[in-house]
């Protein structure tokens, strides 16, 4: 169901994904609900850990 999403999403795909919005996907990763990491300037979320969100979530 989920094969083609790649297995690091970038910021806008995290978006898109969970249909939400830069203020909401942000302030998940600052609360700790989505443990995201930074290269360079540019936000990374594991696949893994957004599969488990939307487990969780929905």
């Amino acid at each position: 169901m989920f094969e083609y999403i790649p297995d690091i999403l970038t910021f806008k795909e995290c978006q898109n994904l969970l249909k939400v919005g830069k203020n909401t996907l942000l302030n998940l990763i600052h609360q700790g609900e989505l443990d995201a990491f930074k290269i360079g300037n540019r936000w990374k979320i594991p696949k893994e850990v957004v599969l488990e969100f939307i487990r969780n979530k929905y």
